[in-house]
């Protein structure tokens, strides 16, 4: 027996529940329905589609390992009270001792493509470690670099997000063109593990979400880590400041890195999921939810698991003032409720809603706008904010 798994499970569920109710909530803005609203909301609903036709199959043996992996994995956690303090889960990473640099282009930009050694390592003993280890191409960062020349300026550390980890990509994400070239600051967009040159399937980031959780706790912990390491080198090489902007899966990153690292200038989460257990529990079908419980697969047993990479589960050391997010009310991937949460975990701070989607954050006339005065706030960039 096999069950088709991967993200696509785990997505196929908002198809059907087009219908489920809205997230009723005063303090968000009500979602206005016209057809502009629903070509947004297909875009999603196309992307959804994709993952279902391109999930691959897992064999029950290998859901059944996975299962009793989790299990074991969170009576590790216990044990060492990782449970109960997340943040002491979290290593402190140096700056890398020797980095590699290539020149490249892309969209009409020349970068730096850096790679270095991750050392990111599982605990002594943590369940799973072994084979995590085995994901030989992961062990090596990589990173794309603008930077201008002259004294040292600003940084933003961009954080793509699932299915990212291309220049052409990860550029045209976060406009990289108008970051570099129009608010004049240096960028960083670091590969999260598993994607882009560090894959280990066919596509990239095959293998964070697959019904195996102790894989997505291994690799979400060391996308944090390997994100500080970053900041650490950059520091090492003279960096004035330094902001952190995350989009979907980047954007949990993103609000995950502000809990642990010290000094930012800021931190923007954008159209963040939050929590990897209530997307599951929120777009799989009942009647799949079903089929993997008789596996072992337990909803319970995942949100313990994944505890110590919860973004809720740590305060943010950024200053209040400097953290912000933005969000569709209309996001069919990471709904609304996710990014409500981590505004009200972070107190409440500037934040912005914009009537779209997950797929069609880009074509928000005013996002450029809240980004910039975002870094502009935090000094990493003078003058009016771009508009448009």
């Amino acid at each position: 027996m096999a069950v088709r798994a991967g993200v696509a499970p785990v997505l196929m569920g908002a198809r059907l529940a087009w219908h489920r109710p809205e997230l009723n909530d005063p303090e968000l803005p009500e979602p206005v329905r016209d057809w502009v609203a629903s070509g947004k909301i297909l875009l999603d609903e196309i992307f959804f589609a994709s993952e279902i036709a391109l999930a691959r199959t897992i064999p029950a043996r290998h859901l059944q390992r996975a299962a009793r992996e989790q299990q074991d994995a969170v009576d590790f956690l216990e044990e060492r009270g990782f449970l109960d303090d997340a943040r002491s889960y979290h290593c402190d990473p140096e700056a890398p001792d020797r980095v590699m640099m290539d020149r490249a282009r892309a969209l009409g930009l020349s970068f730096q493509h850096i790679r270095f050694e991750s050392g990111f390592e599982p605990h002594a003993e943590q369940p799973g470690r072994e084979r995590w280890l085995k994901h030989e191409t992961n062990h090596t960062a990589h990173a794309w670099i603008l930077r201008h020349r002259g004294p040292e300026r600003p940084w933003v550390i961009c954080v793509p997000g699932y299915r990212m980890g291309t220049p052409m990509i990860d550029f045209a994400g976060f406009r990289a063109h108008w970051l570099y070239r129009e608010l004049g600051v240096n960028v960083a967009i670091p590969v999260l593990p598993l994607h882009g040159p560090r894959r280990i399937g066919s596509r990239t980031g095959d293998g964070f979400f697959t019904g195996d959780f102790t894989k997505t706790l291994f690799a979400q912990t060391q996308a944090v880590w390997d994100a500080r390491r970053l900041v650490a080198w950059l520091r090492a090489r003279g960096a004035t400041a330094i902001g952190v902007h995350g989009v979907s899966l980047g954007g949990y990153t993103a609000a995950l890195i502000a809990s642990l690292e010290r000094d930012l200038a800021c931190v923007v989460a954008g159209i963040p999921a939050i929590d990897f257990s209530r997307l599951m529990d929120s777009h799989v079908p009942e009647l799949l939810k079903r089929a993997v419980e008789l596996f072992g697969i337990d909803l319970a047993r995942v949100a313990k698991l994944l505890r110590p990479v919860s973004p809720l589960e740590i305060e943010p050391m950024v200053a209040p003032e400097h953290r912000h997010l933005y969000a569709g009310v209309f996001d069919r991937l990471t709904p609304p409720d996710h990014a409500r949460d981590l505004w009200h975990h972070w107190g409440r701070p500037r934040a912005h809603w914009f009537q779209g989607g997950h797929v069609s954050f880009m074509f928000d006339p005013a996002l450029k706008g809240f980004v910039a005065s975002a870094y502009q706030q935090a000094g990493l960039v003078g003058g009016s904010p771009a508009r448009g």
